[in-house]
């Protein structure tokens, strides 16, 4: 391993007739930004990788970004929960970056930058972004999704204790080992598919990107996967690939709903009327409850709290729609998002306070805060209602 200013490493490797240079970063470093500008600048290469996707270098790219996005397609396409924690991932890069004076990726922009200078080509490496989160999603199960988004939410008063010199020494490969060790052993499926595979699709997209003589730029916890991948064989099209949903959950949100419907028939047909009318009462009331207290949580419209009251008790019932997607859709119609909140959205999402008085991540969250108590309001209403009998 060879280094350069203030212990930035560097990577020389070597695959068939290429000579490629791996540079690790931390995304919101200013010494990092200037380590690429110099690399590059000395250097000279044919190619420039960078980690990036297509849709990440639109994004970084192109301003407006965030104005395009279809709010009501999101819900539709069932993608509030997953735009929602990655919108809180993001948050986490921007806060680190605004302490320290530094746009989040601008050793990335910087790459490309100095690449059009010297007149090399720009090679993108990274797996497609939507292809990531879909995967790591498909994987993962509803409490790991939980657990996942509140130790994000929980971890926000954490970043206002974050120093510069904390982002250096977490460029330090024994430290990256440690934090991706315990990422690993809390969410292993996060590590799995945020880390383990996008160093091998990144190991295979550089090693085979044109040139003779190449420059990737990449973050520096992916620097000991991609070498350790270095000369194994890599299958792209499988990484690519997104995995079955899991059979389990499509069976149980089937089979959850025909047991409450034969519990409820049982109530009414061998009990009595008097008898299953309570077990419904017991079924409506813990849905729509807690349903509306989740849309209450989220500042949501009083349409909308309204809405998933009557909505919960019924959509609990059909394995095809959730009570949170028709609480959005009826939050995105009666509180339309305007044009300043998608503009404004990049610096709301930086605190819980913006997250709440943004309108566009309110209707995410009021998705996912009534989904949370509809499904809460299914296994509390169950056991009630048993008693019943």
């Amino acid at each position: 391993m060879e280094t350069k200013n203030n212990q930035e490493p560097i990577h020389r490797l070597k695959y068939e007739n290429k000579q490629i240079l791996l540079i690790g970063t931390a995304h919101v470093s200013q010494q990092s930004v200037d380590m690429v500008k110099q690399t590059i600048a000395e250097e000279k290469p044919d190619t420039v990788c960078v980690e990036l996707c297509n849709s990440r270098y639109q994004t970084i790219s192109q301003k407006e970004s965030w104005q395009n996005m279809d709010i009501v397609r999101v819900i539709k396409e069932k993608k509030s929960f997953l735009l929602l924690s990655n919108l809180i991932l993001a948050s986490f890069q921007k806060k680190i970056a605004s302490k320290l004076d530094v746009r989040p990726g601008q050793e990335m922009i910087q790459a490309i930058s100095s690449a059009e200078e010297i007149g090399a080509q720009i090679h993108l490496a990274d797996r497609d972004v939507r292809t990531t989160l879909a995967r790591t999603w498909r994987k993962m199960g509803w409490w790991s999704r939980l657990k996942l988004l509140f130790q994000l939410i929980l971890s926000f008063g954490d970043m206002e204790e974050i120093k510069e010199e904390d982002v250096e020494r977490m460029k330090q490969q024994d430290v990256l080992e440690t934090i991706l060790d315990e990422v690993g052993q809390s969410l292993p499926t996060i590590r799995q598919t945020l880390i383990d595979e996008r160093d091998q699709y990144l190991a295979e997209k550089i090693r085979t990107a044109p040139g003779r003589k190449i420059v990737a730029v990449v973050g520096a916890g992916h620097m000991r996967g991609i070498i350790e991948t270095w000369d194994k064989p890599v299958d792209l099209p499988e990484l690519e690939s997104l995995p079955p949903k899991r059979r389990l959950g499509g069976i149980l949100k089937w089979v959850i709903p025909l047991i409450i419907l034969a519990v409820l028939a049982y109530g009414f047909f061998m009990e009595g009327t008097q008898t299953g009318a309570n077990m419904l009462i017991w079924w409506v009331a813990a849905n729509g409850i807690l349903a509306g207290l989740g849309a209450l949580v989220a500042l949501a419209h009083p349409l909308t709290i309204c809405s998933s009251v009557m909505a919960a008790p019924l959509t609990s019932l059909n394995p095809m729609i959730a009570a949170g997607w028709v609480s959005g859709l009826v939050e995105a119609l009666s509180s339309k998002p305007k044009v300043k909140d998608f503009e404004h959205l990049q610096n709301d999402i930086l605190t819980i306070k913006g997250f709440w008085r943004n309108k566009v991540t309110r209707i995410l969250l009021v998705v996912v805060f009534t989904n949370m108590g509809s499904a809460a309001g299914t296994f509390i209403a169950l056991p009630m209602m048993m008693r019943v009998l």
